[in-house]
């Protein structure tokens, strides 16, 4: 099937084959508008012109904006993630130093992510489901890799006795609470978040509350 772009002017834009668009050009287009402008401010509009597709293409993919900003929220958390992941399946298993080192980057990645960055000053209310009402893929998927973490650890007496998965929740809260509210309360003489005294007292409390 092949979808006939229109350009503001109503002038037909070159033709583009619907099924031969990949997501990912999607969803690059729409996290570098929404990384600028705001999710709000970010519409369905704006990302076909900046992915060069026609809206009936991008309604077919994504339903609204919103739909379409949990995906990119969603995929540039997961980037994030993987950056930090640790391998449990080879010969050589992480220490609890390590998976506290792998926290608090997956932290400070997230804190100083543009996306995340434009999100918290300007679209907030766009959290707040995730929060405090229910957990999104993120969030689910960050609870399973913890939970797998700490069970191995467990097993080899680096991370103290408990049931993984409420300890998994706990450590995800620690973790988004610095993510998200850390840089307004920890500040330097210039009222700049503190990221460094973030990092090292992140460290320590995850170390006091894993360690055997």
């Amino acid at each position: 099937m092949v979808s006939q772009q229109i350009n503001d002017d109503g002038s037909p834009a070159r033709r583009t084959a619907a099924n031969a668009i990949s997501e990912d050009v999607i969803l690059d287009a729409a996290a570098k508008l929404m990384a600028t402008i705001g999710i709000r401010r970010t519409t369905m509009a704006d990302v076909a012109r900046a992915a060069e597709v026609s809206r009936a293409t991008l309604y077919r993919r994504f339903p609204n904006v919103t739909a379409l900003a949990a995906q990119v929220t969603t995929r540039e958390f997961q980037r994030v993630a993987a950056a930090a992941r640790l391998d449990i399946s080879g010969p050589d298993l992480p220490s609890r130093d390590a998976l506290i080192d792998a926290l608090v980057h997956l932290v400070r990645e997230a804190r100083r992510h543009p996306l995340l960055q434009r999100i918290i000053e300007l679209d907030p209310e766009f959290l707040t489901p995730y929060l405090i009402q229910r957990g999104g893929r993120t969030s689910h998927g960050q609870l399973t890799d913890l939970t797998a973490l700490i069970t191995v650890a467990q097993g080899y007496g680096q991370i103290r006795a408990g049931t993984p998965s409420r300890m998994a929740a706990t450590v995800l809260q620690m973790a988004w609470s610095f993510a998200l509210t850390g840089p307004v309360f920890v500040t330097d003489d210039h009222g700049d978040p503190d990221t460094e005294t973030l990092d090292a007292e992140l460290t320590d409390l995850l170390e006091r509350y894993l360690r055997p």
